[in-house]
């Protein structure tokens, strides 16, 4: 009797939850009628996101939320257009606004100016480099204010395919143990011609007595290959080209470096250690340098690589090229961290073939660095919301505790959060180049600055002067932050060292 109990306790339970999970998908579901469906817990609240990747992870975690704070979290999906206006308007009107929401960093700006950010009640001291890279705060960071917690992130890294570079490491420990043996037969030749002892070591044909080379050479262990891959894979720009020029590349290759050059995204890192829009926070009118030398001899190398890895801008995408990759035509590439799930997918589904991996971005050249582009989704608490309280324990809750472990598994997205554990170690991989990585700026004086200097990297890719372009790119930004017309001094161009560099030429 008492199991049958048991059993329909569970049962009524579980259809709870399944209600629960239904409704606050839906966003049907009235705070009046959530509070009615599990005792009465002391609050509710209601938390707003745009990305349908997210649901599953949302609606558990309210659901363990309650649990442990007998508070009420009803999230809610909505559409990412006007998504700020629909918050404003929601908080203006107080028809079930939102008391926290998933937003994207660079809107921070915005939504602070708006009321609709406050500034985070960290009292448990979460929002610190304990916790979260550098990066991340700075992403969250308004005015010195930390206007929301760092919840995932994307940024761009370096895809390459394993297998060929496993063969490419074999290649290089046989070739080095080759050499290695051949130093070490020489030197007993050396010595036995010394003590006049060759007879020893050298048969009637000319041959080595107990030559072991070929013996060394093929006992290589994938324990060895993995140790030397992190040295054959390129480091620099000049070592891409170094390795295309050099690579015997098997028969499905089709380029050995492609990526989207018509996406910002993939072209930052070229340029984002020298060009500085807004400083580290991205919040700063009188932090703006993007005409300058390095620039320029960072944008030469970029433009250079036409030559080399032609690429139509008007042809190639992201998906196209991550499709090639995954066929196998790619050995190198640049992509976001979302790659990773997607990838994951296609082997799963039997679509991948191969083995991969992700590095550091490459840098520009030996004394060029580069600097990839990073977007932070934070969770930021309504400042119109009367509940901050409980906002800041949920924002904390989802983006800092246990249940942040189980955010990739759920939605494929990376966390912010430093340590968190992940069953594929390549996604663990990323958060070294987070940590290095620009946050996208918020200044609302600089939202077209995206797309102006996109367009400034299509025109370069194609031939068009670096200098005109990018003097002419500083301009319109600096007219658009001082709000008076602007002009730059014009700079030399390109150094020659830089574009010989680039070409490869001496």
């Amino acid at each position: 009797m008492k199991l049958k109990k048991r059993i329909l306790a569970f049962g009524l339970v579980f259809c709870f939850l399944i209600g629960v999970v239904y409704f606050a998908h839906k966003g049907s579901l009235s705070t009046e009628q959530m509070a009615g469906t599990l005792g009465n817990p002391k609050e509710s609240i209601r938390v707003w996101y745009t990305d349908e990747a997210l649901t599953d992870y949302m609606n558990s975690a309210a659901v363990a939320f309650c649990e442990e704070n007998n508070i009420r979290v009803v999230p809610v999906l909505v559409s990412g257009l006007e998504y700020l206006d629909a918050i404003n308007k929601a908080s203006v009107e107080e028809k079930e606004m939102p008391d926290l929401y998933v937003s994207v960093n660079d809107t921070l700006e915005k939504a602070y100016l708006a009321g609709l950010a406050s500034e985070v009640q960290d009292t448990q001291n979460i929002c610190t480099t304990e916790y979260f890279p550098k990066t991340a705060l700075n992403a969250v960071t308004y005015k010195d204010k930390l206007l929301g917690y760092p919840f995932y992130y994307e940024t761009s890294v370096l895809l390459y395919n394993k297998t060929y570079m496993d063969d490419v490491a074999k290649t290089a420990i046989e070739s080095e143990a080759d050499v290695a043996a051949a130093e070490e037969a020489q030197a007993e030749i050396d010595a036995a011609v010394a003590e006049e002892e060759i007879e020893n070591i050298i048969d009637e044909e000319g041959n080595l007595v107990n030559n072991d080379v070929e013996e060394a050479s093929s006992d290589v262990s994938q324990e060895d290959i993995d140790e030397k891959i992190d040295t054959v894979i390129p480091k620099t720009i000049d070592d891409i080209l170094t390795f295309a020029d050099e690579y015997d590349a098997p028969e499905a290759v089709e380029a050995v470096f492609k990526w989207d050059v018509s996406d910002i995204f993939y072209n930052y890192f070229f340029v984002g250690n020298y060009m500085r829009v807004g400083g580290d926070t991205g919040d700063n009118t009188d932090d703006i340098d993007i005409y300058n030398q390095d620039t320029m001899d960072c944008l030469q190398v970029y433009q250079n690589l036409n030559q080399f890895f032609s690429i139509d801008t008007e042809e190639v995408t992201y998906d196209s090229v991550l499709q090639d990759f995954m066929d196998g035509k790619i050995v190198f590439s640049v992509v976001t961290t979302d790659a990773i799930a997607k990838i994951e997918v296609a082997k799963a589904e039997g679509k991948f073939d191969f083995e991969y991996g992700v590095s550091m971005l490459p840098d520009v050249s030996a004394n060029l660095k580069s600097r990839g582009l990073s977007v932070t989704n934070a969770v930021v608490v309504n400042g119109y919301s009367d509940k901050k309280e409980c906002a800041n324990q949920f924002a904390k809750f989802i983006t800092s505790d246990n249940v942040i472990n189980d955010l990739y598994e759920k939605t494929g997205k990376v966390a912010s959060k430093l340590n968190v554990t992940y069953d594929n170690p390549v996604v663990s991989n990323v958060m070294e180049e987070y940590k290095k990585s620009i946050p996208m700026p918020k200044m609302i004086e600089t939202s077209n600055y995206w797309m102006q200097l996109e367009i400034a990297f299509t025109r370069i890719w194609t031939g068009e002067d670096i200098n005109a372009q990018l003097k002419q790119l500083s301009e319109q930004i600096m007219t658009q932050v001082t709000g008076t017309p602007y002009e730059e001094e014009v700079i030399i161009k390109p150094t020659e060292e830089t574009v010989t560099e680039a070409d490869g030429t001496e």
